[in-house]
């Protein structure tokens, strides 16, 4: 469903994510780190549902990092989504900045920073997962938990445009919503890695190796639920605007 700021676009009919893949499940190549899918969603959103379907059949998978960013321009339907936040909007905001596009969309996919899906199409996301995962990684990263917190290292591999912003992000693995208003009323929804938060904790050059410590326990730890998780993105920041991080993403890396 396109946001309040456009006309709309029809929905592709809805298949399982799970029934598109073949019976070999994809597997990037060994040391690729996980491609990032980007699932920006909402829970006032009635064109949502399947698309929340299909993040949630990729959220278990070790060679995909799935991300469900929920924004808040569907709340003045009726209800209000308690994952929402205005920065995750700006997030999708940058990216369409970024691509030349004139409006935003909910469900919107986006594969890697790069590669932007609107339809509804499984077996077109499994393509771009299978083109994001045959490209060489132009960035090695590792990571290794120590008594301080985990030890991330990233290694350029080629030559990176612009600056990276690292990005921890925390995110819930699993909740149930019973929505009870808006266009979505009277459905109980399971949503897979909600975000939470994302915080931009160093910028790096790109061109020496990066090694730090990442800190899951910080003085705003206790804000978060006992089962939150976490992960880092390094992504280039905007050509349209270097201060937002709406590149390519460089690298992922689960901290737990």
């Amino acid at each position: 469903m396109p946001s309040a700021l456009d006309g709309g676009v029809p929905a592709a009919p809805s298949v399982s994510f799970a029934e598109a893949q073949p019976r070999a499940r994809m597997i990037g190549p060994v040391g690729h780190p996980p491609v990032v899918v980007e699932l920006f969603t909402s829970q006032g959103c009635s064109s949502c549902p399947p698309a929340d379907e299909m993040l949630a059949d990729l959220a278990d998978r070790k060679d995909v990092l799935a991300l469900s960013w929920h924004v808040d321009y569907w709340d003045y339907l009726g209800w209000a989504d308690g994952f929402a936040r205005p920065e995750f909007t700006r997030r999708q905001q940058a990216y369409a900045r970024e691509a030349g596009e004139r409006a935003i969309y909910t469900p919107q996919i986006v594969v890697g920073g790069t590669d932007t899906l609107i339809a509804l199409r499984p077996a077109e996301l499994m393509g771009l997962l299978q083109t994001q995962m045959a490209r060489p990684a132009m960035v090695m990263v590792s990571s290794s938990q120590t008594k301080e917190g985990y030890r991330i290292e990233l290694t350029p591999r080629g030559a990176i445009a612009d600056r990276v912003a690292i990005l921890l992000v925390r995110y819930a693995p699993q909740r149930r919503v019973a929505i009870k208003a808006g266009e979505n009323r009277g459905i109980a929804m399971e949503y897979r890695n909600v975000v939470l938060a994302a915080e931009r904790i160093a910028e790096w050059d790109g061109r020496t190796p990066l090694r730090m410590t990442v800190r899951q326990d910080g003085q705003d730890s206790a804000a978060f639920p006992g089962d939150t998780r976490h992960a880092i993105l390094a992504q280039e920041l905007g050509r349209g605007d270097p201060r937002s991080a709406s590149g390519p993403i460089l690298a992922a890396v689960r901290l737990d």
